[in-house]
């Protein structure tokens, strides 16, 4: 998960402090000059060097979820459509039928599956769901572990310009 943060710039008490730009990676701050001060412009940008490795981690989990929800969409509708007896000759169902056997493969034979009337109440199908979804969480998780990084700082760098006459 992405995080913002916000640094607290206190400046002198008759200064007026403008926040230009703000962004997820930048802040910008233009202070204006006080009455019988010599500055005329300060600059300071503020940065999180570790917020493109948390963002690849971020994506990559993303990634993880996307593939496992696909796979178990695929296998929920297997079990409504066996639940609800379609004809396994038909074109949808044989397509799904062909793409999820080799997902429901490893589950196979651990529960009978009940019929009654050309219903069939595929247990394997509920086992292979809750395996998968086990599978992309440990997974999303190993990834943030490798990639994520939890550390964060402010690098900042200030600018000030100087007119004396």
């Amino acid at each position: 998960m992405e995080e913002d943060r916000t640094e607290i710039i206190q400046t002198p008490p008759r200064r007026t402090t403008e926040v230009v730009e703000t962004t997820p990676h930048v802040t910008e701050v233009r202070s204006a000059p006080r009455a019988a001060s010599t500055a005329e412009r300060m600059e300071s940008v503020a940065y999180d060097p570790y917020e493109g490795r948390r963002l690849m981690a971020l994506r990559l989990q993303q990634l993880v979820y996307w593939v496992f929800g696909l796979i178990e969409g695929l296998i929920a509708i297997r079990f409504v459509l066996k639940a609800l007896g379609a004809n396994p000759s038909a074109g949808f169902a044989e397509f799904i039928y062909g793409i999820t056997n080799i997902l429901v493969a490893p589950f196979v034979g651990l529960f009978g599956s009940p019929q009654a009337q050309g219903s069939v109440l595929e247990l394997n199908s509920i086992v292979a769901l809750i395996v998968y979804g086990l599978l992309a969480w440990l997974l999303a998780r190993l990834v943030w572990i490798m990639a994520g990084d939890t550390r964060s700082a402010v690098t900042t760098r200030s600018t000030s310009i100087d007119s004396r006459s």
